[in-house]
């Protein structure tokens, strides 16, 4: 038996967990900053790339927000 592992190139795994850590500490200080929940934001970030970023940032950042029409009066 072979192991999956040990087939992977080590530079792969380091830039594979340098992207995670990043992702991680970034949504953490920015859930932090905006009043989310900051520990539960930084684990998710470092589960996996990019999906809990994209679940961040249309859900917890709401870069697509609805605008709302109103007299400027």
């Amino acid at each position: 038996m072979s192991n999956e592992l040990s087939s992977t190139p080590f530079w792969l795994c380091v830039v594979i967990a340098f992207i995670l850590i990043c992702q991680s500490s970034w949504m953490f200080w920015d859930a932090r900053k905006r009043g989310y929940n900051a520990w539960l934001w930084g684990i998710l970030g470092l589960i996996q790339f990019p999906t809990y970023l994209i679940i961040y940032l249309f859900f917890a950042r709401k870069i697509f927000k609805r605008k709302v029409s109103g007299s400027n009066s």
